[in-house]
């Protein structure tokens, strides 16, 4: 697995360089569209993205299959077998409604995952170069420096709640729940950007109701590897493939069990 990651984070680099970071605050109103899920935005730069690594990826490992945000927008189907057998998961731009809007922040997030456990996970931050990556039993890194998930260490556990995908009862559910019980703080409306925070202390527990897999493969590997702790909401693992709602992560297991209990017990 270690032999992957240097062409891996080649690619996405240089993805970001020449493919992504030319269109940033630099997209036509043409070059933006909805997808036919309400609140999900595609830019050029999500397609040019996608093509350019899942290229890539596929000349890395060709015996992986492909799973790509935006090929399974067009196709829905790839998607059933992307719990089958050995598959790169491609996020080409990951917050793309901040992206489209010109404001941090947005992501690349790649995955490797194997009969729908994660192997492998980078999550790349083209404005500042920050790579964020993990490795199934070898640890999670920050560049090249051993990362472990940490506490914010506040008076109450600072909480990111995305209920966006949620109905209006779930979410006034959640928040009489947490009313008096986190300090909540507004989500950045990327994974990519909400699983780091998770490690470094920024947050200490992030509620996801959506859960495919380019947007969690490789940011659940990164905060378990980590020493934290991302889960379904009954305890189970996250599992490519499995298409259930809901996905509870904390930078501890100790906070993950109480916010469980709080939100949903």
């Amino acid at each position: 697995m270690l032999e992957l990651h240097a062409p891996v984070v080649a690619l996405m680099r240089d993805v970001a360089r020449n493919v992504v970071m030319p269109r940033y605050q630099n997209l036509a109103s043409s070059e933006i569209s909805e997808k036919a899920d309400a609140d999900d935005l595609v830019t050029i730069a999500d397609k040019e993205s996608e093509i350019r690594l899942a290229e890539g990826l596929a000349a890395i490992l060709p015996e992986a299959g492909i799973i790509g945000e935006e090929a399974c927008a067009a196709d829905p189907s790839i998607l059933d077998r992307a719990g089958d057998g050995l598959n790169w998961i491609i996020d080409p731009i990951d917050g793309t409604g901040n992206f489209a809007a010109g404001k941090p922040p947005f992501g690349i997030m790649i995955a490797l995952a194997d009969a729908g456990t994660t192997l492998a996970g980078w999550i790349l931050d083209p404005i500042s170069g920050r790579l964020c990556h993990a490795m199934l039993g070898g640890g999670s890194h920050i560049d090249d420096e051993r990362v472990q998930a940490r506490e914010s260490g506040g008076a109450l556990p600072i909480a990111a709640l995305a209920v966006y995908f949620m109905t209006p009862d779930e979410r006034a559910d959640i928040a009489l729940r947490s009313q008096d019980r986190f300090a909540l703080v507004d989500i950045p409306r990327c994974a990519a950007e909400q699983y780091p925070r998770l490690v470094l202390g920024q947050n200490d527990v992030s509620v996801f109701a959506r859960t495919l897999p380019w947007d969690h493969a490789a940011g659940t590997l990164f905060l378990n590897e980590a020493g934290g702790c991302c889960q379904r909401l009954d305890g189970t693992a996250y599992v490519v493939g499995d298409m259930r709602r809901g996905l509870l992560g904390a930078s501890s297991p100790r906070l993950w069990d109480m916010a469980a209990e709080l939100l949903f017990r």
